[in-house]
């Protein structure tokens, strides 16, 4: 597929099914690229429909169908758009960071592919703001899922997760305690976390 040049184009492309529940468009919505008018549109469609293919599959859709509806708050950017939120401070990595995370068609620098969304769970935003721990949630995708990184946010627990074709299996967070709470080569790697969601429904 070529990148879309007109409105239909585009429009094509947004209806492209990437999953059970998610299509192409649900991840296009980008608040700097409305507010500056700059538009989301992939360079390479068709590697970025694979990652994010990739993404609903295996993540999305089992966050889904365990805890109900998820909500996007932010996922794919274009290189154009990346690098504009980058150099205004808009809390967009460099590119050469972002290929293979938000940037879903660019390959990493080894030739990875990957993509990352930032999502909040409500039913779990919920539990948050009654003094939920953010790790509860962590430690469920880590036991469950096939993430590549996660990184939790203040504001409703948001989070990214990343599919990637070689997970780094890694957590940060900005929420207390910040900083890394695994990745590879830390002793709780590989445990088992269950007493940390003993509550959560039944998977």
């Amino acid at each position: 597929m070529k990148s879309p040049k007109s409105m239909r184009g585009l429009e094509a492309l947004g209806r492209t099914r990437l999953s059970k529940s998610f299509f192409m468009r649900d991840f296009l919505h980008s608040e700097i690229a409305s507010f500056y008018g700059i538009p989301n549109i992939p360079d390479d469609p068709d590697l970025a429909l694979e990652a994010g293919r990739y993404l609903a599959t295996e993540l999305l859709e089992p966050l889904q169908a365990a805890f109900g509806p998820i909500r996007i708050r932010g996922a794919y950017r274009c290189a154009r758009l990346n690098a504009f939120g980058n150099d205004h401070n808009m809390n967009c990595a460099g590119n050469t960071r972002a290929a293979s995370r938000h940037v879903w068609d660019r390959r990493d620098a080894n030739g990875h592919l990957g993509a990352m969304a930032c999502i909040v769970i409500p039913w779990f935003a919920d539990r948050y703001a009654d003094g939920a721990d953010w790790r509860a949630m962590a430690w469920w995708i880590h036991d469950h899922l096939p993430y590549g990184s996660l990184y939790f946010h203040p504001k409703m627990a948001a989070f990214n997760i990343g599919w990637h074709e070689n997970p780094a299996r890694r957590i940060d967070s900005y929420i207390a305690p910040k900083g890394t709470l695994t990745k590879a080569g830390m002793e709780n790697q590989t445990a088992r976390h269950s007493e940390w969601y003993a509550d959560f429904p039944v998977s």
